[in-house]
C-alpha cells in the first residue's frame, strides 16, 4: 500500500469572520455577516454531494515531463494568475522519483483544469524531495511539506523559493495555510504543518502581512500533540494528514464566538478532527490527543472537537470540503479493488463540545491496487460542484462533477 496524501486543500480564501491574531493577542470578536454560532454548512447532514458527481473524467498525467516523477502526492488551486502559473490551474508534487522509489520525487507540475492537459514543469529542486503535500496563499505563493527534505517551503508563481520553514519539523506530512482578514487590524497569515514523526501540529509561522514578512512569529511551535502515528516507511504512512482551513466555521467557546476551524484526519486511529479557534493557538501543547484520537486534554483541550470515528474510514490520508460543509476523506487501507471517498457530515455545533458528525456517502472511484486515492479539493457548488483528486495507480489527475 503506498500511503496517500491530501494537500491542505485550496487555501481558504474566504474573510475570516471572527478572530484574528498576529501580535500573540486575540482581536475582539464583533460582527461580519456571519450567522450567530454554528458552523456555516447550511445543507450539510443527509443532502450528499459525492452521490451527485455521476461523471469520472481524467486531467491528465501527473508524471513529470522532464525527469519521470511520479506518484503524485500533493494537490491545490492556483488562486491568481501570475510569473508561470493562470488562476485555476491545478498544481501536483510528485512522491516518487521515476524509479517509483517511494520518497525520491522532487517535483511539482501544473495542468490546466480540463480534460486531455498536459503536465506543465513548475518546479524541481531537492528542497521538495518526498513531496506530500501543496497548499496556496491568497497572493499565489506555493507551499509544500516534503517528508524526505523536512522543511515545508514557499515558492513564488515564478517558481523562484520565497522562503523555507523547518523549525520543529522532522517529517512534514501535511499542510494548511490560514488567513485572518476582514476587518481586523491586526490580521495574520498562519501555516500548519503536521508531522508524521512526532504526531504533532505545528505553528510553523504566524506572520503579519503574509508568510515570509518581517514580522513572523511562533515558528516551531508544536500547539497540538498527540496525535496516533505509525512511524511507517514512505509507502505505509499514517499519521496526521488531509489538514483543511476553513475560516467561516463558528462555534461558540466559553461563552465566546469564535471563527477558524483546522480539520485534521488521522489514518492511525480512523477519526477526523476539528480544531477549533484554530488561529488563536499559540503555545505547545495547548491540545494534546489522545492515544484513541477520540478525547483531548491540556489548556485549550475543549477547541477540539471529534468529528467522526471508525467504520467506514479505513486509513484515511486525504481531506476535502463541499460548498455545503460536508468532507470526504480516502481511505488507503480498503482491500483490493476498493478506493473509497467517504462522505462526512460535520455537526451542527453552537458551542463546544460538538456531537458527532454523521456518516453520508460512499463511492469507489478505482477498482484497482488499494490505496490509490490522494490529493483532493473540490470547487463549485450545485450543478457546478467538481471534486478533483490525484490517482496513485494511474498517475493522474481526475475528476468528478455531475
Amino acid at each position: 500500500m503506498r500511503t496517500r496524501f491530501f494537500i491542505a486543500g485550496a487555501a481558504a480564501v474566504a474573510l475570516t469572520a471572527c478572530t484574528a491574531l498576529g501580535t500573540g493577542r486575540s482581536i475582539p470578536f464583533a460582527g461580519s455577516g456571519i450567522p450567530e454560532g454554528g458552523f456555516l454548512s447550511p445543507d450539510a447532514g443527509a443532502t450528499s454531494v459525492l452521490k451527485t458527481l455521476k461523471k469520472h473524467l481524467v486531467i491528465g498525467s501527473t508524471v513529470d515531463p522532464l525527469n519521470g516523477d511520479q506518484n503524485p502526492y500533493g494537490l491545490t488551486i492556483v488562486p491568481k494568475t501570475g510569473g508561470k502559473l493562470k488562476a485555476g490551474d491545478l498544481l501536483v508534487c510528485n512522491f516518487n522519483a521515476k524509479s517509483n522509489v517511494q520518497g525520491t520525487g522532487t517535483t511539482i507540475v501544473s495542468l490546466a483544469p480540463t480534460p486531455g492537459s498536459k503536465p506543465q514543469r513548475f518546479v524541481q529542486s531537492s528542497s521538495l524531495l518526498g513531496c506530500a503535500a501543496l497548499a496556496e496563499t491568497q497572493s499565489g505563493k506555493t507551499l509544500a511539506a516534503s517528508f524526505g527534505a523536512k522543511p515545508a517551503t514557499a515558492w513564488w508563481n515564478t517558481a523562484k523559493p520565497a522562503g523555507t520553514f523547518s523549525k520543529g519539523l522532522a517529517r512534514p506530512w501535511g499542510i494548511a495555510y490560514a488567513v485572518a482578514s476582514g476587518i481586523y487590524t491586526y490580521a495574520s497569515d498562519a501555516l500548519f504543518v503536521s508531522d508524521a514523526s512526532t504526531g504533532s501540529i505545528v505553528l510553523a509561522a504566524s506572520c503579519i502581512g503574509g508568510l515570509g514578512g518581517s514580522s513572523c512569529t511562533y515558528a516551531g511551535t508544536p500547539i497540538v500533540t498527540g496525535f496516533g502515528v505509525n512511524h511507517g516507511k514512505p509507502g505505509s504512512i499514517l499519521g496526521p494528514s488531509g489538514l483543511l482551513f476553513d475560516p467561516t466555521d463558528c462555534v461558540k467557546i466559553q461563552g465566546r464566538r469564535a471563527c477558524g476551524t483546522l480539520y485534521v484526519a488521522d489514518g492511525q486511529t480512523n477519526t477526523i478532527v476539528a480544531i477549533h479557534n484554530a488561529l488563536n493557538l499559540r503555545k505547545a501543547k495547548s491540545i494534546v490527543v489522545s492515544k484513541s484520537g477520540t478525547t483531548f486534554s491540556g489548556p485549550e483541550g475543549t477547541w477540539a472537537s471529534l468529528v467522526y470515528a471508525g467504520k467506514p474510514l479505513n486509513g484515511p490520508i486525504s481531506l476535502a470540503r463541499f460548498y455545503n460543509g460536508n468532507l470526504v476523506a480516502g481511505n488507503t487501507l480498503d482491500p483490493k479493488g476498493k478506493n473509497l471517498m467517504i462522505e462526512i457530515a460535520p455537526p451542527a455545533c453552537a458551542a463546544v463540545p460538538c456531537p458527532l458528525g454523521k456518516y453520508v456517502y460512499t463511492l469507489n472511484v478505482d477498482k484497482g491496487v488499494a490505496g490509490a486515492i490522494f490529493g483532493m479539493v473540490s470547487t463549485g457548488t450545485g450543478a457546478k460542484a467538481k471534486l478533483y483528486f490525484n490517482d496513485d495507480n494511474t498517475n493522474s489527475l481526475d475528476v468528478l462533477e455531475p
